[in-house]
């Protein structure tokens, strides 16, 4: 083994403390960045395969059946561009029945005899498919049932669900066989044709709509109603996946920051503590180039097992965002690229050594000479105004003497306010995710109710909802109820169905956060989500008209709500032709949900309704979403704590022969700890007091911008999470942080004998 070689094995064997330091603090920038990284990669590629595999449609054409004929339909295939076709399909839009009276959502279901054909094939999930006129298959999406269960249609007729079943280019909700058109068709049913379409180009939206310009040049005019591109299903698609990247970039850079800062001010303290052993070394023949290749090299050996622990940890951490998409999608063995582990990795470990090498150039300038003569001599006396300071302060001389530590190394105190600062910023960023997430949930959802009453949304005047309402408000308990009724609706110029929710009461308490106007307060006034904004390119104030089960309703936009599916909310004046299939209700504090449900039901006998407490699911990718950063925030703020324990260790070995000298004129093993740990108490409180605003920042920069990648728009209301005593929690953080990297240094200065410590250079 070369000399250099033995230098640094020796050295790597001696700073075992910073040795783990480095190694921990590189695992946690590999593991952020590969996650970052890898996810932004990988969220593209299962829908890339699976439309490839299955055959996606390019574009779905929905066609006016009374504009259009089938041979007509069936002749576009031979539109210039045009690659393959499959159709035309009868497609109705049906809400159907639950068994216990919920009413689905709209579901667009198309009629197809087989799974396969040359465009669009569904992949059966699980299950079967129909084999005949009363059985369906669902897509999984808005309606999750499992097989066996009964759906019924407006008209009185059943289905059973048989399977479940994905569409890549999402051109249904649910399939039916050709013989069950008759069954499904009625007055109120929105129908039509569908064609799917493969282009020979359609990588861009121009080729995309060039295609779909020759497709509609041979159909007559006015027969298209609606069109969608395979790219915007894409976009659609990769969304869930891309709402993880924003927040991953920040830990990343936090990661990679303390990369920075910590491998700087090891090297950096390691070269001012082994300073005599520099200048042994170069009056053995060591080239200035050899030493800073060795302090390097020191660096990157932990460095290395860092990087591969954490190029694990991140394509392991990975794995529950990346299953969810190969259920979404139907694809398999889906990983980070190969190549985005490779260059995260090697990225965090450049960043490392330019970080090692420039802390080590100080090493290689210095003169043998002026190295071994500095032995035990004194440095540059700093400080001293701080500890006469300290001394008159009405504390411990122990306590005082850590008080003034801080200023005696300048350098090595903002190395460990950096620390506490990104440890607190982390923690701050945490926290306000977690909170947001929460209320993003909830405002999705709109379900923030104890008691949900349901029953048959056809049901007679037996249930009318003034009666209803009555029995809920003479109920001891009831604070705030509503009614609310789904219908399926059709707006003009937009292909897919519209949710229709009718509220009778007051709603405005169940979860629901206004983006901008107000709440609908008269009739033929309504609130929307932003999606239906932004398909139909209506704004506040506008008036729209909406086809509810075939009865149109003019509607006048008077508030945009946060939703991310196109809905519209309005009041009991829009006809609808049923009553509420739903009724929830708010509790008082203190009231027991099972009792009241249960009181409710007997108030209620014979309007066919049943009360039961309201559970509401957290959404898988919330949980994933939180235990990330759970994950992540701890992984920092450990890597921060190391980071205040190795300054210290440095700082404490520099000083050992003053350590010495305390011990000696009488300074017990508890004073030292004092000592030590009030040496990194204030900086620890003004690292807090820096990270807390930083990690606000971050929080009101990464959540928005976690929410665009989504296609929502947060109200303000979502965002502001902090209150003061978090805020002032979040702070006290920093000072619990430094004390926790203090404890084993103070443990080991303690110890320490005075002989020995006198002895040390």
């Amino acid at each position: 083994m070369s000399g250099l070689g033995r230098v640094v094995r020796s050295g790597v064997r001696r700073r075992r403390v910073q040795t783990v330091v480095v190694g921990l603090v590189t695992a946690a920038a590999v593991t952020a960045t590969v996650l970052g990284g890898g996810l932004l990669v990988a969220s593209q590629a299962p829908f890339d395969d699976a439309f490839a595999a299955q055959r996606g449609a390019h574009l779905t054409v929905r066609a006016d059946s009374g504009a259009v004929t089938e041979p007509q339909l069936a002749a576009s295939a031979s539109a210039p561009g045009v690659v393959a076709a499959a159709g035309p399909y009868r497609v109705l839009v049906v809400a159907f029945t639950e068994r216990g009276g919920m009413r689905t959502p709209p579901l667009t279901v198309v009629a197809r005899a087989d799974p396969g054909g040359p465009v669009d094939r569904i992949e059966l999930a699980g299950g079967r498919w129909p084999a005949g006129p009363d059985e369906i298959v669902l897509s999984g999406g808005a309606v999750r049932v499992p097989p066996g269960s009964r759906l019924a249609t407006p008209g009185g007729a059943e289905f059973t669900v048989v399977g479940t079943a994905r569409s890549v280019s999402d051109t249904a909700g649910a399939w039916v066989l050709p013989s069950a058109v008759g069954v499904l068709d009625g007055p109120d049913t929105a129908d039509g044709y569908q064609m799917l379409y493969r282009f020979t180009d359609a990588r861009t939206p121009t080729e995309v709509g060039t295609g779909r310009d020759a497709v509609v040049a041979t159909l007559p005019a006015g027969a298209v109603t609606g069109a969608r591109s395979w790219l915007d299903v894409r976009q659609q698609a990769v969304e869930d996946a891309a709402v993880f990247v924003p927040f991953l970039v920040a830990f990343a850079l936090l990661g990679i920051v303390m990369a920075l800062l910590v491998v700087g001010t090891v090297v950096a303290g390691t070269v001012g503590v082994a300073t005599r052993r520099i200048g042994i070394l170069k009056a053995l023949g060591c080239t200035p180039a050899g030493v800073v290749r060795a302090f390097v090299a020191q660096t990157l050996l932990p460095a290395a097992v860092g990087a591969v622990a954490g190029t694990v940890t991140g394509n392991l951490l990975a794995l529950p965002v990346l299953a969810e998409t190969e259920e979404i999608y139907g694809s398999a063995n889906t990983t980070i690229a190969w190549w985005v582990t490779v260059l995260a990795t090697g990225g965090v470990l450049a960043v490392v050594t330019l970080t090692a090498w420039a802390a080590a150039l100080r090493a290689g300038r210095l003169r043998t000479v002026d190295a071994i003569a500095v032995g035990r001599a004194s440095g540059p006396a700093r400080g001293r105004w701080a500890s006469r300071l300290a001394a008159r302060l009405p504390v411990a001389r122990p306590v005082g003497l850590g008080l003034a530590r801080p200023f005696a190394r300048p350098a090595r105190t903002v190395a460990i306010l950096l620390a506490v600062a990104t440890g607190a910023a982390a923690m701050t960023f945490a926290t306000g995710l977690a909170a947001s997430l929460l209320r993003i949930q909830t405002a999705l959802t709109q379900d923030v109710a104890d008691v949900t009453v349901t029953g048959d949304p056809d049901a007679g005047p037996v249930a009318d909802p003034a009666a209803v309402l009555a029995a809920i408000d003479a109920q001891p308990g009831t604070r705030a109820r509503y009614g609310r009724t789904q219908a399926p609706g059709t707006v003009a110029g937009i292909a897919d169905p519209v949710s229709v929710t009718t509220i009778t009461g007051d709603a405005a308490w169940d979860g629901f956060e206004m983006v901008s106007g107000r709440w609908f307060a008269a009739p033929g006034e309504a609130v929307v989500g932003g999606p239906l904004l932004t398909a139909t390119g209506a704004r506040i104030g506008d008036t729209v008209t909406v086809r509810i089960e075939g009865t149109p309703v003019r509607l006048r936009i008077v508030g945009e709500v946060f939703e991310s599916v196109m809905t519209v909310f309005t009041g009991t004046a829009t006809p609808t032709g049923r009553n509420p299939s739903e009724y929830r209700v708010a509790l008082a504090p203190d009231t027991e949900a099972g009792a009241y449900a249960r009181a409710l039901t007997g108030a209620l006998a014979g309007r066919g309704l049943t009360a039961r407490p309201s559970g509401t699911e957290t959404d898988p990718l919330l949980l994933v979403v939180e235990g990330l950063t759970a994950t992540l925030t701890l992984l920092l703020l450990a890597v921060a704590a190391l980071g205040v324990l190795n300054m210290l260790v440095l700082d404490l070995r520099d000083r050992v022969h003053d350590l010495g000298v305390h011990k000696a004129l009488g300074m017990t093993p508890a004073q030292t700890i004092a000592m030590v740990v009030a040496s990194v108490a204030g900086v620890g409180l003004v690292g807090g007091l820096l990270g807390v605003p930083a990690g606000v920042a971050m929080h009101r920069l990464v959540v928005p911008t976690m929410a665009a990648s989504g296609g929502l728009h947060l109200p303000e209301a979502l965002l502001d999470v902090y209150g003061p005593f978090l805020l002032t929690a979040l702070a006290l953080g920093g000072p619990l942080t430094a004390l926790l990297g203090a404890l084993l240094p103070a443990g080991w200065a303690a110890r320490t004998r005075t002989a020995t410590a006198l002895r040390s250079e």
